[in-house]
């Protein structure tokens, strides 16, 4: 009897799964079905795909195709027409070791460290030639899983900021993100960090989990600026559940301007070997080897530009001074660590994962990390902020944890499963 009644019971929630995804992609389908929108996502992909001098399949199914640099999505933007490319940055952060892409193999703990490159998938099948820069084709399935075409490739609100020093659980529990994450506040020219790559599991398509930098100017409301770049899973964005390369920018705490990597015009891409938004390979495995990738974002004193690293001098580009009110100056606000949305399907807190899926107790090559994280201050300098603050809405979903060694500098362990005992 106990087993057939629970046999109905899987049986059933099996059905409401179909279901469920059924009428998803029925809406989808729905909100895109008369020839008006058919018109709208058609030419969106138009002025997103650009002319290509060769296209590369990835394996995992994405086409990178190659554009040339003149031609990319940042000379849509009506402030960069008469742009004049800058093919490298006037000045670089004075810093001596610098932590560049690695693979922690035999790392024990936080005080040994071993080097290997980390790639992105495509790249098993061709590179793009130079005077090109390799963009992820967008596709019309992409477009059809958001709500609508004029909101494909951005976030949503504001509120997927963490705002440590105005917290409302009320707020919390409406907005769905949740964060755990280190900042430090003051003036800023620049942020670094080193951070390992793992692929946390996503429960619904709506929602998403990343690990990214942050550098604020602005308050939490309508005039929030906004630089962020990092790896995240979201299958609603890529439709899939790899771990991914992005880039996130906005001047109006996230209402009309800006997007995800290049699906909008902004950021100007000069490095020809990396794709925003292209996947990550190799991923950090529980008990096992550790992949972590470093990024930079710095101030061109000269310029004004705000210039982006992925790696060892992998330089990618910039997005120019003029996208911005308040970072057209500074940062006042720099933001480490993780991000999850929870949509709380019947009430219940989300089972998507946060980095690792771990709680920062467990530590090295267990749970997630940020490691050598550092500012660029006002005299071009790579330095250890003074205070660093952690902030997280519900320790017992998602937690941090700091620390600081003479390898790691410092630190922070992060993340954890969502949904538990100690989480509903």
């Amino acid at each position: 009897m106990i087993m057939m009644k629970l046999n109905l019971f899987f049986l059933f929630v099996a059905v409401l799964y179909l279901f469920t995804a059924a009428r998803f992609s029925y809406a989808a389908r729905s909100r895109f079905s008369g020839s008006r929108e058919n018109f709208e996502v058609t030419k969106h992909l138009n002025r997103l795909n650009k002319p290509s001098v060769e296209s590369i399949k990835s394996p995992d199914g994405d086409i990178i195709d190659c554009v040339h640099i003149s031609h990319q999505p940042a000379f849509d933007h009506p402030f960069l027409k008469n742009h004049t490319i800058q093919m490298r940055p006037n000045y670089h952060p004075n810093w001596i070791n610098d932590d560049t892409i690695k693979v922690s193999a035999t790392m024990k703990d936080e005080s040994s460290s071993s080097s290997e490159t980390i790639s992105q998938l495509w790249h098993s099948n061709g590179k793009c030639p130079k005077g090109t820069i390799p963009i992820r084709r967008t596709m019309k399935e992409d477009i059809l899983r958001a709500s609508s075409v004029k909101s494909y490739g951005k976030k949503k609100s504001f509120s997927t900021v963490a705002s440590p020093n105005s917290i409302d659980p009320d707020f919390i529990n409406q907005n769905g993100h949740q964060h755990a994450i280190a900042y430090a506040e003051g003036e800023f020219y620049g942020a670094k960090a080193t951070m390992n790559v793992w692929n946390p599991k996503v429960e619904q398509y709506n929602e998403f989990s990343l690990s990214q930098i942050w550098l604020l100017g602005g308050s939490f409301a309508s005039d929030l600026n906004s630089i962020e770049a990092g790896w995240q899973v979201s299958p609603e964005l890529y439709g899939d559940n790899n771990t991914r390369l992005f880039t996130y920018w906005t001047s109006d705490a996230y209402q009309a301007t800006g997007c995800y990597n290049l699906l909008c015009s902004g950021f100007i891409q000069i490095n020809n070997e990396i794709a925003m938004g292209a996947s990550i390979s190799p991923i950090s495995q529980n008990h096992g080897s550790q992949y972590d990738i470093s990024i930079l974002v710095w101030k061109d004193p000269e310029e004004g530009n705000w210039w982006m690293q992925f790696g060892n001098g992998k330089v990618l580009g910039y997005w120019p001074a003029t996208l911005f009110s308040y970072l057209n100056e500074k940062a006042s606000l720099i933001e480490w660590g993780g991000e999850v949305v929870n949509t709380a399907l019947d009430g219940q807190h989300t089972t998507t994962q946060m980095g690792s899926g771990q709680f920062p107790q467990q530590g090295f090559s267990k749970a997630s990390y940020f490691r050598n994280i550092e500012i660029v201050d006002e005299s071009n300098n790579l330095r250890t902020p003074k205070d660093i603050n952690t902030f997280t809405e519900q320790p017992n979903c998602y937690d941090v944890r700091t620390g600081s060694n003479s390898d790691w500098g410092s630190y922070f362990y992060y993340g954890g499963p969502g949904r538990n005992p100690n989480c509903q």
